[in-house]
């Protein structure tokens, strides 16, 4: 069973699932998964863990992202994108750069979003799309995001009668780009709604790294450390990898919190984290099994 990381190429008009379903009929296993949602209108940077790189998907999940955005001024929709019903529409005479540079300046660090009502957020058991589709009232929650960094691309075009403007911006896990376009909308006084959206980059992985849909073959999988680079590596001497496949305490000379420990073959045995109980001891935190040292070419 091979196991690692496949980064993918989403394409328009897909859901994440169905490239997680397309995978693993290609890659013929069930154990696959996706590390953050890309919506149908979306394209971009969608990573995979396959088998064993399954066990990485929450660390994957959180890292930050970077996407670029195209921006209709004018128009609200529903979904606060161009695919969704419009609810309200606004005639803008004009639109400057000086504007639009101001209203940005507004999102540089942390700030409360609102999620979106279609969104896949469950509130009280049950999905904010299911309320939002069976028209019912529900609070929408808000959360703490991060952009670290968000700019205008290109100049401000006209089409159809409306302003149109593409930013790139890094953020933080969690940060929806359609509300934090809403937002940026709120702040020009004028309806903002996303016509496309890229995800560029997903913690080390970029599109240059990406494979199509019709690539995906077990020759592209890659290591499961391949996503790790900016953890610390340990190697091992057999008999700590002994330890290390029995789940042992060990400990360990790092002043990291997670750290992967690597075999004399250099195969990935496991993440360990720092032990709450006893700072100087390190713990599991996951443990791979032999089948996911396979060499991944």
């Amino acid at each position: 069973m091979q196991s690692g990381i496949l980064v993918v190429n989403k394409e328009q008009n897909m859901t994440s699932r169905d490239v997680v379903d397309i995978a693993c009929k290609k890659l013929k296993t069930k154990h696959i998964g996706h590390t953050g949602t890309l919506d149908p209108i979306a394209t971009g940077v969608l990573v995979l863990g396959i088998n064993e790189g399954c066990k990485i998907i929450d660390l994957l999940t959180s890292a930050s992202k970077v996407y670029q955005a195209e921006i209709i001024v004018g128009i609200q929709t529903d979904t606060l994108d161009i695919t969704g019903k419009i609810e309200k529409t606004y005639n803008i005479e004009n639109l400057t750069k000086e504007e639009i540079q101001q209203a940005l300046s507004y999102f540089h660090g942390k700030y409360l979003q609102e999620v979106p009502k279609y969104s896949a957020l469950h509130v009280n058991g049950k999905r904010l799309y299911e309320y939002a589709r069976n028209q019912e009232e529900v609070i929408l929650p808000k959360r703490e995001v991060e952009i670290y960094e968000i700019e205008q691309l290109g100049d401000i075009e006209k089409q159809d009668g409306y302003y149109t403007f593409s930013i790139r911006a890094h953020v933080s896990k969690g940060t929806y780009i359609r509300s934090l376009i809403r937002d940026i909308g709120n702040k020009l006084g004028y309806p903002c709604t996303m016509k496309n959206l890229v995800r560029e980059k997903q913690g080390n992985f970029s599109l240059e790294d990406c494979v199509s849909i019709q690539e995906i073959d077990f020759h592209k999988v890659r290591k499961i450390e391949d996503a790790l680079i900016d953890y610390e590596r340990i190697f091992v001497d057999s008999k700590v990898e002994k330890q290390v496949e029995n789940g042992s305490i060990l400990t360990l000379d790092t002043i990291h919190d997670f750290v992967l420990l690597m075999n004399q073959q250099q195969e990935l045995l496991a993440i360990y984290e720092r032990y709450s109980k006893d700072r100087t001891k390190m713990k599991p935190y996951r443990v791979f099994r032999r089948e996911s040292s396979e060499k991944i070419r």
